[in-house]
């Protein structure tokens, strides 16, 4: 069977018979990471500059295959629930939509009663995480990550809490003069269970300049994510592509993710997040292309197979930024897991993506069948599942992807109002 989408084309053949197609040089690297060789800097090169057609083609095959190898034919999702608790921040990155100033008439500073009922709606509907991000609004109490924790977990003990970027870990540690490492273990007594590894967007710092020069360095990012890890914080690792980098970007970057594995083994997950274009200030300004193509985001989630294979066993798909069928694409080509029902989300939203804002658990599950693989809901660390063998009978397609935008729950503190990509 072949699959075209958006001018991609993915094979069902087999592997071999796909990388028989491709051009010897790229045969080459291919077979050895079959053979479970390490790619090196130049082999993921060459891997990330494979054209369209047989080569991309021997690329999915040959991740798909590492993909089965170490993960199995499951596709795992989490049914959590966003909580972007305030869009008031004194950043200003160029990639984003969702920032405002504290007077605008749009910006948002949710109480801790109102993020404690948003994670009790969560919990109630069956959710087993909230990931709670916000922007940095000036004034901020330096302990107010801790409240937001202990307030939670007040109420929910049993709810994992995954929350606070880098960025935001860097912004409690200057707002309270403690020490890093301190800092990290006072957020987990009160309750953090886990840190997403955003604010990473492409780790070089001259890239950084460009898309947010008052954002954290390279350094200091590394230096948080490896705090964490040796406090027993597990974290997700991302990228931002389709803006300005370049090929050799995306390789420097999953090579340093790769070597901070190698050394904690504290990265849970890796999850591109394709660059939402329409409302940012980069794009407007010219300094970004429009962002992610299809062909972009296959190889980006194969390529990320390829180098991570025996090292960050899960790719995730952002379904949000990828859509539903695209998402399907990326998950035949290397990626394993579809992400979380969300609930509530306002960050991509914000930059102008139209791909809605919640996903059924049961709607997951029929996505997934229709690739012929097996659904499994997971929890945040990829250590408990419940399998759905057989079809169930609430199991059913989601509406079209452009109808999902209309989509509400009925939630008694409403998600932020729609105006207007935070990574």
């Amino acid at each position: 069977m072949a699959t075209k989408t958006m001018d991609v084309v993915l094979s069902d053949a087999p592997v071999e018979r796909q990388l028989a197609e491709a051009p010897p040089a790229l045969r080459r690297i291919l077979g050895r990471a079959l053979d479970g060789h390490q790619v090196t800097r130049d082999e993921a090169l060459a891997l990330a500059h494979a054209e369209d057609g047989p080569e991309l083609r021997a690329l999915a095959a040959t991740a798909d295959a590492l993909r089965r190898q170490a993960v199995g034919d499951r596709v795992t999702y989490v049914v959590n629930r966003n909580i972007n608790f305030t869009n008031i921040c004194v950043v200003g990155c160029s990639f984003c939509g969702f920032s405002r100033g504290a007077g605008a008439p749009d910006a948002w500073n949710l109480s801790l009663d109102q993020i404690v009922t948003k994670a009790r709606e969560a919990w109630d509907r069956g959710a087993t995480e909230v990931c709670i991000q916000g922007g940095l609004p000036p004034g901020m109490d330096g302990y107010h990550y801790r409240d937001i924790l202990a307030a939670i977990k007040r109420e929910l003990p049993h709810l994992h809490i995954h929350a606070f970027s880098p960025m935001e870990i860097d912004y409690g540690v200057r707002l309270t003069n403690m020490p890093l490492g301190e800092y990290l273990l006072t957020l987990k007594e009160a309750g953090l269970g886990s840190m997403p590894g955003t604010a990473a967007e492409i780790l070089d710092d001259e890239v950084r300049q460009v898309l947010s020069p008052r954002k954290l360095s390279v350094g200091r990012w590394v230096e948080i994510v490896r705090a964490a890890h040796a406090a027993g914080i597990p974290t997700t690792s991302t990228i931002m592509y389709g803006h300005m980098e370049e090929l050799h970007h995306w390789v420097d970057h999953m090579l340093l993710l790769r070597d901070i594995q190698r050394d904690t083994r504290g990265i849970t997950e890796f999850v591109p997040l394709g660059f939402i274009h329409d409302k940012t200030r980069l794009y407007k300004s010219g300094k970004a292309r429009a962002g992610h193509k299809t062909s972009e985001d296959i190889k980006m989630h194969a390529l990320a197979r390829v180098v991570f294979h025996g090292s960050i066993p899960n790719i995730q798909v952002s379904w949000v930024k990828l859509g539903f069928r695209v998402s399907q694409l990326c998950l035949r080509a290397g990626a394993n897991d579809y992400s979380g029902t969300l609930m509530e989300e306002s960050i991509s939203r914000l930059a102008g993506a139209s791909y809605g804002e919640f996903v059924e658990p049961q709607e997951f599950r029929a996505l997934i069948r229709q690739i012929g693989r097996v659904p499994a809901e997971r929890d945040t660390a990829y250590t408990k599942f419940t399998v759905f063998e057989r079809p169930t009978p609430d199991e059913a397609l989601p509406p079209p992807q452009e109808a999902c935008l209309d989509r509400k729950l009925n939630f008694a503190v409403a998600p932020p109002p729609y105006t207007g990509s935070g990574y």
